[in-house]
């Protein structure tokens, strides 16, 4: 009786079905395993072009306040202009405010018509530099990165070549339309002739003003800048730009993995001394691509969770948000 005992309790016990235990090595589902603290430094924003050195260059000029653009009327340059060249006024106002093509450089044509009323930035005339350039060609997405950044640090590499340097931005970087000079005015009839048969020399031909013969054609958006006068430089040789477009001194900042969002704005989780996660709205300011500024929402003494939140999917068009809960 009691090996039949012994032999059922033996066939029971291979033939168990219960729960295995869990494994001790695997922590609890949600539980936080790494996690960040904010920290401080200086953060710069830079975008990086490919460029190329290229002669004479064109640029835009743009208007420097809203009105009503006059052109004036131009002479052919005998020499490259070593002092600014003045080739319209916009009046605001009733004031004018002269706009001038840079030393080192000649007008290329007019952008715009005479009278146009025009906006503060708006090009209004191309120029050409006289001398060796660096053009980098750029997209949309770049452009409104570097728009606001018109005096900021620029550093050129040439490819194989002279380098780092600093390059001093040329015009703006807005695409241009074909720039056009209008042709003089016809003579007055009569002026040049002589009558018939006649021995009595004319009336002397009254030379009109002559606007510079050339023009631009057109360009999409880029950047032009001019390398110092000691750099030695090569047509069409291949160049790299960074341009430093903002900075932040003592930024508080945290690992771009811990944080959601974009644009702006974001979520954080935060890690409480129980573990708990709370989710927070930040607002988000400069990024290298390491880390990013944290300019409000928090207060640096947080412990945040790594990776950041999981934002809800967006919903299909046509229905609600996503659903919570269990049916």
């Amino acid at each position: 009786m009691c090996g039949l005992a012994a032999a059922v309790f033996t066939a029971a016990a291979c033939t168990s079905t219960g729960a295995e235990p869990l494994n001790p090595e695997l922590a609890p589902r949600g539980t936080v395993q790494t996690t960040t603290k904010p920290t401080r430094q200086d953060l710069s924003n830079k975008v990086s072009l490919t460029g190329k050195v290229t002669m004479n260059p064109v640029f835009g000029i743009v208007s420097p306040v809203a009105g009503q653009v006059r052109y004036l009327t131009l002479t052919e340059p005998t020499s490259t202009p070593t002092r600014p060249t003045r080739f319209a006024t916009v009046w605001l106002d009733g004031k004018p405010n002269n706009v001038d093509v840079p030393a080192g450089s000649t007008f290329g044509g007019r952008l715009v018509d005479d009278r146009a009323t025009v906006t503060a930035g708006m090009p209004i005339a191309s120029a050409k530099y006289a001398g060796y350039g660096i053009v980098a060609d750029i997209n949309g997405e770049q452009a409104y990165q570097i728009a606001d950044a018109a005096q900021g640090v620029v550093q050129a590499q040439i490819k194989n070549g002279p380098g780092p340097f600093p390059c001093t931005l040329l015009g703006t970087i807005a695409a241009l339309p074909v720039g056009t000079v209008p042709a003089p005015p016809p003579a007055q009839p009569g002026t040049d002739t002589q009558p018939s048969g006649s021995n009595v020399p004319g009336p002397p031909v009254q030379q009109q003003p002559q606007e510079p013969s050339n023009s631009s054609e057109p360009t999409g958006l880029r950047l032009v800048c001019t390398a110092p006068g000691d750099v030695k430089l090569i047509n069409g040789a291949a160049a790299t730009l960074e341009l430093v477009t903002a900075t932040a001194q003592n930024a508080l900042v945290v690992p771009v993995e811990a944080v959601a969002g974009g644009q702006g704005k974001g979520k954080v989780d935060v890690v409480g001394p129980d573990g708990a996660k709370q989710t927070k709205d930040v607002e988000l300011g400069l990024t290298d691509g390491k880390v990013v500024e944290i300019k409000a929402g928090l207060t640096g003494e947080e412990t945040l969770a790594v990776p950041g939140p999981n934002l809800p999917p967006a919903a299909p068009d046509g229905q609600g948000g996503p659903e919570t809960g269990s049916k």
